[in-house]
């Protein structure tokens, strides 16, 4: 069998064609995209204003809020709050909650309800400014979030909570209130 200058040639290019073949990298397509994506990780910080009836003197309070939302999941996370309830004070009676605690997002898309239990101290600033009390309160919740596109906003359309102060000098008292806001993630 005699070799032909045709023949070398086909044989060279199948041999370099066969090389590069098996030589370049390639990227594997078989995985397909994913369907959804959740919010995953991560921490917002927002302010929200809020109207309280106290339960003292049946007083009604409004005032700021200064929350942070941490998501260590797609679905729970912390939040705690700073709540400062001054306007519309009559006599100095003013109240401020330092709470912090777990929260559950029940829908994970655009519009997120949640529920919280959050703890923490309560004051409360007496007639007069004759004293300030210190007290343990705890406080069950729940609202919605809307969170805006792709950007970082999160607007806080209503969050309802019911404060319960159970060793309150004078007996054990329940304010309740609504909040609404904006936050903007960080993280």
């Amino acid at each position: 069998m005699k070799w032909s200058k045709e023949r070398t040639s086909l044989i060279l290019l199948a041999s370099c064609a066969s090389f590069l073949m098996f030589a370049t990298p390639t990227d594997s397509t078989a995985q397909a995209l994913p369907t959804a994506t959740g919010p995953g990780k991560y921490i917002q910080v927002g302010a929200q204003l809020s109207g309280f009836q106290i339960d003292y003197g049946q007083h009604y309070l409004s005032g700021v809020a200064a929350v942070i939302d941490a998501n260590l999941y797609a679905r729970y996370g912390l939040e705690a709050e700073v709540r400062t309830l001054t306007i519309n004070q009559d006599e100095g009676v003013h109240e401020t909650t330092y709470l912090a605690g777990p929260r559950v997002s029940l829908l994970t898309g655009q519009v997120r309800p949640y529920v919280k239990f959050l703890v923490g101290r309560g004051e409360l600033s007496y007639p007069f400014h004759d004293a300030t009390g210190s007290y343990f309160v705890f406080a069950p919740g729940a609202g919605l979030d809307w969170h805006v596109g792709h950007s970082r906003l999160n607007i806080r359309v209503v969050d309802v909570e019911v404060q319960n102060w159970p060793g309150f000098s004078f007996g054990s008292i329940m304010p309740y209130g609504i909040s609404s806001g904006l936050a903007v993630r960080v993280f």
